[in-house]
């Protein structure tokens, strides 16, 4: 058996590849020499938890698969490692809630990488359920699969294939992400979606793509905006998205505030 250790080169020079950098420009940003990164990549040597980190901050990678570079070296992952206080975690429980409350009457969910629903504020809970939203724990399945939902999303198919392609994205992000590409794959097997994401796109697309809902005769059009935690260096917060839906039109505008009044 391989010991850990013995991936991190192999892993070294794929994420150097992705990123289209030579050991040398690789090196300077890193800020070591050409020939301790070709030693590295070769397994001559092996680095410290400190170069690893420099390696990992060069190459601009994802919190998650810096955890996984420093586990294939031998250290202890970092998002695992590292102290949180209980007045950190409330102040960013604390923040996210203010997030969701503050977009009220409109929806606004708390979702992790693969839109896993942590949280949801009251507009959404009572909007998805106009909308016919069965509930499934994954935003995505919930969309993509058949039923009231899916039958309400005039631009369905349009919609599928943007997402799809957000998820793609995420997963590419993060290579060894079993979860992403299980559920990639989960999808992209339901009724309909391959075909969606097949189809080719509008010649001269909209700047913004509007998620178009017919809720009992009336149309509504919804933009969304996605917002992550800045600076994260820990993997659970860099999973964190909140992502909120707008009104694209005053006719949604008006819909929204009459809905819960």
């Amino acid at each position: 058996m391989n010991r850990p250790q013995d991936a991190f080169g192999p892993l070294l020079k794929s994420w150097r590849n992705r990123r289209h950098v030579s050991q040398l420009d690789l090196a300077m940003d890193a800020g070591m020499s050409q020939r301790h990164i070709s030693f590295l990549e070769t397994g001559r040597s092996s680095p410290s938890r400190y170069a690893v980190r420099q390696i990992c901050e060069a190459l601009e990678m994802p919190a998650a698969e810096q955890d996984v570079m420093l586990v294939s070296a031998g250290f202890a992952p970092r998002s695992s490692t590292a102290s949180w206080s209980a007045d950190v975690r409330a102040a960013v429980d604390i923040s996210i809630d203010h997030v969701l409350a503050g977009h009220e009457p409109y929806p606004a969910v708390s979702i992790d990488r693969i839109w896993n629903l942590q949280k949801a504020n009251e507009g959404a809970l009572a909007f998805f359920a106009v909308a016919g939203g069965t509930g499934q724990p994954n935003l995505l399945r919930d969309v993509f699969s058949p039923g009231r939902l899916r039958n309400n999303i005039r631009n369905w198919s349009e919609v599928t294939r943007a997402l799809f392609r957000l998820l793609d994205l995420e997963v590419a992000r993060r290579p060894h992400d079993e979860d992403g590409k299980n559920l990639l794959e989960d999808l992209k097997s339901l009724p309909g979606v391959a075909d969606a994401i097949a189809e080719r796109p509008q010649e001269h697309p909209a700047p913004v793509l509007s998620i178009e809902f017919l809720i009992d005769g009336t149309e509504l059009k919804l933009f969304s905006l996605i917002a992550t935690v800045g600076m994260s260096m820990d993997a659970n917060l860099d999973d964190l998205r909140i992502e909120t839906l707008l009104p694209a039109n005053e006719q949604t505008r008006q819909w929204f505030a009459s809905f819960r009044s």
